[in-house]
């Protein structure tokens, strides 16, 4: 599984689909998985959505892209590799069969000899109605420096016009050679979102003023730090009027690891995207989830002496769902560790720190396999030229401020080697960890720096989603 494509909400049912090789867990012929779901939680895989066709526009691969309703007909806009966007229609009540355009593609890639050659570039596309007329951004990144999005306009969707870049990169949020791919743009609250992913740091995104076919940022924020995994959302609106977000996580293992395994990627939980009063994004895991709860534990009034820890014997596991409330403690780090061994060998523990604003997620000691390697940025290329020292990250920090008088509130989701941790509803962090003990199952509260009081600590096993 690579990124999380068109994401549909038809017939009563969640669609997905997804940047997928049916022939192993290695780079290939790009194709579109798909799978769906009555509720978010227990899914059915489906045959391959989108093949690419010999001869065809997408010949080289039916690479990312988005998904609409138009005029009532479920219609994909993808990336056809190598000739540029495409698009395909279902008239199958359960999306299984698609036909592809007989124009594809759509928005051609511009060649040297064409007049728009230069002008603008061809990838990722996503696409929405606005008035009377459809919109499409094709990510990218701009010459001159810095992400950037390139806006078309259509009154059927086959023939579109290039309008001009999207928005403006400033280098206060980004860095000068990140892109703008896997586009997703999108009405939230009375702003709206531009989601995205750059190839350098993964999920990130911008919200602000759509005014005159233009994005006036005002706000920036990434969902993925220095040894994070997500790099490919995208958003779909259900039927009650919700906004979930779907991301792609990706590995830390070895190429041959994955090969081995036979799998490589996973999705995230499903998480509700909102905002608050001050504009500001609210992340939240989908309550669906609760249905997989199974065992609970619970526990109230736990009190960590100054630089302590607390072993809960009677919490252990490798797929577990904690919801975790701490008093507020001004400048005294509390934090959580799970798929600990019993002599601490391994352990992956998560921290929230008031007085450095930041939630954490330390990896240091999460996997005795040496070949695993959290880099600060995606590739290797990049890493080598963060300082020698930075290059290997030990800690995902993740910016994240209490209020006044604010208690902690985590939600952690734990399913082997994926841990989802929400904080407050402000923040989410995404971590792979890979322990190799057997017993690495265990899981202990701790504080640093003064007591704690832990107002309530609720345990879950979680049961498999699809037996």
């Amino acid at each position: 599984m690579n990124d999380i494509n068109g994401p549909l909400f038809w017939n009563g049912r969640y669609h997905i689909f997804y940047q997928h090789n049916p022939d192993g867990a290695y780079w290939k012929w790009i194709q579109w998985g798909h799978a769906s779901s009555p509720d978010l939680v227990h899914w059915t895989h489906h045959p391959i959505a989108l093949t690419p066709t010999l001869g065809g526009p997408d010949r080289d691969g039916c690479f990312s892209g988005g998904a609409v309703i138009n005029d009532g007909v479920p219609t994909l806009i993808y990336h056809g590799v190598p000739e540029g966007t495409c698009i395909a229609t279902s008239e199958d009540p359960d999306l299984i069969q698609w036909t592809k355009h007989p124009a594809n593609p759509v928005i051609p890639v511009p060649q040297p000899d064409d007049p728009d050659y230069g002008k603008y570039r061809v990838y990722d596309p996503c696409a929405w109605k606005h008035g009377d007329f459809w919109y499409a951004l094709c990510g990218s990144r701009d010459p001159a420096g810095g992400d950037t999005a390139y806006l078309f306009k259509s009154s059927d969707m086959v023939h579109w016009e290039y309008l001009h870049p999207f928005y403006k990169s400033n280098r206060r949020w980004t860095e000068a050679d990140e892109d703008c791919a896997v586009p997703n743009f999108f009405p939230i609250g009375d702003k709206h979102m531009l989601l995205f992913c750059s190839h350098l740091q993964g999920t990130q995104y911008y919200i602000g003023r759509y005014e005159n076919d233009y994005l006036y940022p005002e706000q920036y924020a990434r969902m993925s730090w220095a040894g994070g995994h997500l790099g490919g959302g995208i958003t779909v609106l259900d039927g009650n009027g919700r906004r979930i977000f779907f991301d792609w996580i990706r590995e830390a293992r070895t190429q041959e690891a994955e090969r081995t395994s036979g799998w490589s990627g996973v999705m995230t939980v499903p998480r509700i995207l909102s905002l608050a009063e001050d504009s500001s994004l609210v992340i939240e895991p989908a309550p669906e989830l609760e249905v997989l709860r199974q065992n609970h534990r619970q526990r109230e009034n736990i009190h960590l002496t100054a630089d302590s820890e607390l072993e809960l014997d009677d919490v252990r596991g490798d797929c577990l769902e904690l919801a975790v409330e701490v008093a507020p403690a001004d400048n005294t780090e509390f934090g959580v560790k799970v798929r600990c061994s019993p002599d601490g060998e391994e352990q992956t523990a998560i921290v929230c720190n008031p007085s450095t604003k930041i939630l954490g997620v330390n990896i240091s000691k999460s996997s005795l396999d040496t070949s695993i390697r959290y880099i600060y940025y995606r590739n290797e290329s990049a890493t080598k030229r963060v300082p020698e020292g930075k290059r290997v990250v030990t800690t995902q920090e993740a910016p994240f401020e209490l209020l006044s008088g604010e208690s902690l509130k985590l939600r952690i989701f734990l399913d082997r080697s994926v841990l989802e941790v929400f904080a407050n509803g402000r923040q989410c962090v995404t971590q792979r960890i890979y322990p190799t003990r057997g017993d690495s199952l265990g899981v202990t509260l701790f504080s640093r720096g003064g007591s704690v009081d832990v107002k309530s600590l609720d345990a879950w096993d979680m049961a498999p989603a699809n037996e």
